[in-house]
C-alpha cells in the first residue's frame, strides 16, 4: 500500500510541475521579449510588471471561439493538440531532478530511449494538424514539420548516443551519476548538437520554418482557435522544459554542481537553458528551408559522428 501511495505522490509531483513549468517559461518569455525589444505592452497587465499577463492571455484563450473547419477530418484535428501536448508529460516522468529515488517519477532502465522515442511522438501532433485541417498553408506546415523531424531526429539521437557511451549506461540516473567534470569540454561538441537539434524538432527559431508566419500564415495551427491553439502553445513550453531538463542531466551534471548536489541545481541549469531559448528567438533571424536542412546534414550529423569517435577513443584510451 504505501508502495502504491509513493507512485502515486510522484506522479501528482510531476503533473503539477507539468503544468507550473511551462506557464512560468511563457510568462517569463513574455517579459525577457519586452525587455529585450524595448516593449511595454507585456508590463501593464495587473500592474506590477505585468503580473497578471499570463491570466489574461488564459482568459482570452477561453473566451474564443472552438471552430473546426468544415472540411476537416474532425477526429484527427481535435485529437492533434493531445498528440502534441501529452509526450512531454509522459517525458518528464522519466527525467531525475536530484539523486534520490524519489527524485524521478518512475525509474526506468532505457530511460534514455524511453524519452527520445516519446519526444519524437509529440512533433507528429503538429504533422496530424497540417493534414487534418484541410487548408493548403497548414498542410505546407505540416510537410515541413515532417522534413524538419526527419533531418533533425539522427543528430539528436546520435548526440545522445555519445554520452550514453561515456556513461556505459542508458539508464538517465545512471548518467547522471557517471558524470564528470572534466567530461564537460569534450562533451561539449554532442551538448551544442543535442540542444540545437532539439530546438529544431520544438519549431523553435531560428527553426521555426513550420509555422513562418510572413509565408504560411501560422503553418499547421493556422485553423485552431481558442483552447485547442493555447494546448499547442502550451506543449511548446512544455518542450523547452523537457528539452532543457535533458540537456542538463545528458551534457551539465544534472544535480551535481560546484557546491555540493541537489535538485536545485537541476532546476537552476534547466532555467539558465529555457533563457538561451528565449534569447535565441530575439536574437536571430528565421532560416530558409535550404538552410535547415543544409545544418542538419552537412553540420550537425558529421559533427555528432565526430563526437562518438572521440567518445570512442577517450574510452579505449581509460581504458
Amino acid at each position: 500500500m504505501n508502495d502504491v501511495l509513493d507512485v502515486a505522490l510522484r506522479l501528482i509531483v510531476v503533473f503539477a510541475v507539468f503544468l507550473v513549468l511551462p506557464l512560468v517559461i511563457g510568462q517569463t518569455e513574455h517579459k525577457v521579449m519586452a525587455h529585450m525589444q524595448g516593449r511595454l505592452g507585456p508590463m501593464y497587465a495587473g500592474g506590477f510588471h505585468g503580473w497578471a499577463q499570463l491570466v489574461a492571455d488564459g482568459v482570452k484563450f477561453a473566451q474564443k471561439e472552438d471552430v473546426v473547419p468544415a472540411g476537416a477530418d474532425r477526429r484527427i484535428f481535435q485529437l492533434a493538440p493531445a498528440v502534441a501536448l501529452l509526450p512531454y508529460l509522459l517525458v518528464l516522468v522519466a527525467i531525475p531532478v536530484g539523486p534520490s529515488e524519489g527524485a524521478v517519477g518512475q525509474v526506468i532502465d532505457a530511460g534514455l530511449f524511453f524519452v527520445l522515442a516519446v519526444m519524437g511522438v509529440g512533433v507528429l501532433g503538429s504533422v496530424m494538424a497540417g493534414w487534418a485541417s484541410a487548408n493548403k498553408f497548414s498542410l505546407l506546415g505540416g510537410l515541413r514539420t515532417a522534413a524538419q523531424l526527419l533531418a533533425y531526429e539522427l543528430p539528436m539521437l546520435l548526440a545522445a548516443a555519445s554520452v550514453a557511451m561515456a556513461a556505459g549506461t542508458v539508464s538517465l540516473p545512471g548518467i547522471v551519476g557517471a558524470f564528470e567534470w572534466w567530461w564537460l569540454p569534450w562533451q561539449i561538441t554532442g551538448a551544442l548538437v543535442f540542444f540545437t537539434a532539439g530546438l529544431a524538432e520544438l519549431q523553435r527559431p531560428p527553426f521555426d520554418m513550420p509555422v513562418a508566419d510572413s509565408e504560411i500564415i501560422f503553418g499547421a495551427y493556422t485553423e485552431y482557435t481558442g483552447l485547442r491553439f493555447a494546448l499547442f502553445l502550451l506543449a511548446e513550453y512544455a518542450g523547452i522544459v523537457v528539452l532543457c531538463a535533458l540537456t542538463t542531466v545528458l551534457f551539465l551534471g544534472g544535480w551535481h554542481g560546484p557546491f555540493g548536489g541537489g535538485w536545485g541545481w537541476t532546476l537552476l541549469k534547466t532555467a539558465v537553458l529555457a533563457f538561451v531559448v528565449i534569447w535565441l528567438r530575439v536574437s536571430y533571424p528565421r532560416l530558409r528551408e535550404d538552410q535547415l536542412q543544409k545544418l542538419a546534414w552537412t553540420v550537425l550529423i558529421p559533427l555528432a559522428l565526430a563526437q562518438i569517435a572521440l567518445t570512442g577513443i577517450v574510452k579505449v584510451a581509460i581504458q
